[in-house]
């Protein structure tokens, strides 16, 4: 009889144990959400307020004067592939060639209903979705215009794919 108490008391303790295990797991996936929903809310990469028009003039003058490319990246603040983009463009190999060689104007499109006009001024298509990107070289000049959704799935895409990119509209000197 001692034996049967035994094993129900060890059938007790491991159940409470496999208990305990899921509600940390819960606890720390939940943790883990909200730090990824937190982060999104915070890092506001896209004014929706800012005059687009005035910010490419100003980045222009800027590339000008720098001989630099400008790079205007169109997406919105709620858009997880917009994020994952902006911090590619940071860091690393491709940080460093985007310092070097761009001026880079974030554009809100908000929830697809601004700067709509910027959009079709430059020739960029968001029916594939967002980010998406025009070049321009130094005087304003549109070199590129994306119209096929290329980085709208840029939270999957390699470090790699993003260089080569950059490195083609790199300004020619």
């Amino acid at each position: 009889m001692r034996g049967i108490f035994e094993f129900v008391n060890l059938l007790s303790l491991h159940h409470e144990s496999k208990v305990r295990a899921n509600r940390t797991f819960a606890l720390t996936l939940s943790v883990c959400l909200f730090a990824g929903v937190a982060r999104a809310a915070s890092d506001q990469i896209f004014d929706d307020q800012a005059d687009a028009h005035r910010l490419i003039a100003s980045a222009i003058a800027e590339a000008s004067k720098s001989h630099k490319n400008v790079v205007l990246d169109f997406g919105a603040n709620w858009c997880p592939d917009c994020h994952a983009l902006h911090d590619q463009m940071q860091r690393g190999e491709l940080g460093s060639i985007v310092r070097k060689n761009f001026v880079v104007v974030p554009i809100s499109v908000g929830q697809y209903d601004r700067n709509l006009d910027v959009v079709r001024e430059y020739g960029v298509s968001l029916r594939h979705g967002i980010p998406a990107l025009a070049i321009l070289d130094s005087h304003g000049k549109l070199l590129y215009a994306m119209t096929q959704g290329q980085f709208s799935d840029a939270g999957s895409m390699s470090a790699k794919s993003f260089v080569a990119f950059f490195k083609k509209w790199e300004p020619k000197r």
